[in-house]
C-alpha cells in the first residue's frame, strides 16, 4: 500500500481533489461571488514575515493552552463544518481525531453524524448552531447539545447567502436516490476510491442533517434546513443576549469582523468571539479576518478570548495568529482534505503538520512558548489593516 502519509495541508488538499467528485469537492472550496475573500484568506498570511534567530533557539517550545475552558495540547481547535460527504465516519472520524490528538472541536448544526455519537467519541466538544427558525426550536436544539454533553455553544452570524458564483456552485442534491445516482455517474465513477468507501460503509450519503431537528421531528434534508435558515430574520444584539441566557456554558459568537461588534458581543455575554468571513462564504471582499484581528483584539483588551478563523493552513500562520493577538485558532478545510485524504489518520496527520509547524516556528523565531509571542516576531506591511473601526 502506498505511504498515506502527507507533509503539507496543500498536499492533502491535491489528495482530496484526487479522491472526491467533483461537486463534492466542489462544495469544500465554495467561495462567494468572484471569491476575492476566499483567496485573500490565504494571501493575507503569505504577505506577513517572521524575524527568525541564528542562535540561542529554546531547546524545547510549550504550546499547551485552554480554549473556552477546554485544555487543549496545541491552540488549535476544529472549526464546524457542515455535511460532510467527504467520508463515510465523517464527524465521528473527525471526533476520534482530536480525543487522539488533545484537540477541542466544534461540530455544526449541519453536520452528518448525530452529535450524540460524535460527543461520545471527544467529551471536548462545542456545538454549533445558526440563527434559524424561532427561539423555541433554538434554544430546544442547545437543550439536546447540553443533554449530550456538549462543554459550549458556538453561535455562527457571518454568512449572507451569496449564492452566485463566477466558477458556478457544486451540485448539491437534495437527496440519493436512483435518479440522482444516475445523473452523477459520470463524475463518481471515476472516482473508484470515494465511491468504494461508501460501498463498505453500507450506507451513501443521507444528506440530511440530524442535529438540526427538534424532539421527534424527523431529520430534514440539508435545504429543507438551509431555506429555515434563509427564511429567519436577522438578530439583533438583544437577540443574541436573549440566545445566550439560555445556555450557562461558554458561549462563542462566530463571525466578528468589526472592533464595534466585538465590543457588542461583550455587551451580549459572549464568552468568546471567532473573526471570521466564513471561510470567504459572506459578502465577498470582506477583509481577511487576520487584517482586522489587530483592531478586534485591541478593542476587547482581554475581556473574551480571540480565536481566529479563515486561512491557516500552516504552523506558522498559527504563530503569526497568536502574534497578533489571537487566543487560539481554528481551522476547517485544512482538516476536511485530511478527512477526504484519508479519514481519521488524514484528520490526525493535519493536527500533525500544524503541530509542528507551531513548534518550527517558535523555535525559528526564538520563543520557548506561545505565551511568549507578540506582534514584534511579526513583519507587518504597510497598509495590511483596514483603518481601524470607533467602538
Amino acid at each position: 500500500m502506498a505511504n498515506q502519509w502527507f507533509e503539507t495541508v496543500a498536499v492533502a488538499q491535491k489528495r482530496a481533489k484526487k479522491r472526491l467528485p467533483a461537486s463534492v469537492y466542489g462544495a469544500l472550496i465554495a467561495g462567494a461571488e468572484a471569491g476575492v475573500s476566499s483567496k485573500d484568506n490565504l494571501d493575507a498570511f503569505n504577505q506577513l514575515g517572521l524575524r527568525p534567530i541564528t542562535a540561542g533557539q529554546p531547546a524545547e517550545r510549550a504550546m499547551e493552552t485552554i480554549i473556552m475552558g477546554q485544555p487543549s495540547s496545541m491552540p488549535i481547535m476544529i472549526s464546524p463544518t457542515g455535511v460532510q460527504a467527504v467520508h463515510p465516519d465523517g464527524e465521528v472520524a473527525v471526533g476520534r481525531a482530536c480525543a487522539a490528538r488533545g484537540v477541542p472541536m466544534g461540530l455544526s448544526s449541519f453536520a452528518s453524524k448525530p452529535l450524540e455519537e460524535v460527543v461520545a467519541t471527544n467529551p471536548q466538544t462545542f456545538f454549533q448552531i445558526y440563527w434559524a427558525g424561532d427561539k423555541e426550536s433554538m434554544v430546544a436544539r442547545m437543550e439536546r447539545a447540553k443533554a449530550a454533553g456538549a462543554v459550549g455553544m458556538i453561535l455562527t452570524l457571518d454568512w449572507s447567502f451569496s449564492h452566485g458564483r463566477d466558477w458556478g456552485s457544486p451540485a448539491i442534491p437534495e437527496k440519493i436516490d436512483l435518479k440522482t445516482a444516475r445523473q452523477h455517474a459520470s463524475e463518481v465513477l471515476v472516482r473508484p476510491k470515494w465511491l468504494t468507501s461508501w460501498v463498505r460503509s453500507g450506507a451513501l450519503p443521507a444528506l440530511g442533517v440530524p442535529n438540526f431537528a427538534v424532539g421527534n421531528d424527523p431529520v430534514p434534508g440539508f435545504f429543507e434546513a438551509y431555506g429555515t435558515w434563509m427564511g429567519t430574520p436577522p438578530p439583533t444584539w438583544s437577540d443574541i443576549a436573549s440566545l445566550r441566557q439560555a445556555w450557562d456554558g461558554p458561549f462563542m459568537v462566530k463571525g466578528v469582523g468589526r472592533a464595534d461588534e466585538a465590543r457588542r458581543a461583550i455587551d451580549a455575554g459572549a464568552t468568546a468571539i471567532s473573526v471570521s468571513n466564513h471561510g470567504g462564504n459572506n459578502i465577498d471582499s470582506s477583509p481577511a479576518p487576520i487584517r482586522v484581528l489587530p483592531e478586534i483584539v485591541e478593542a476587547v483588551d482581554g475581556q473574551i478570548e480571540v480565536l481566529l478563523d479563515g486561512g491557516i493552513r500552516r504552523g506558522s500562520d498559527v504563530v503569526k495568529a497568536l502574534a497578533l493577538g489571537a487566543d487560539a485558532v481554528m481551522i476547517g478545510r485544512a482538516y476536511l482534505w485530511g478527512l477526504a485524504a484519508n479519514g481519521q489518520a488524514g484528520v490526525e496527520n493535519v493536527l500533525d503538520v500544524l503541530r509542528s509547524g507551531v513548534d518550527a516556528t517558535l523555535r525559528g523565531i526564538g520563543r520557548s512558548s506561545i505565551d511568549e509571542l507578540e506582534p514584534s516576531d511579526v513583519v507587518v506591511p504597510d497598509g495590511f489593516c483596514p483603518p481601524h473601526l470607533a467602538t
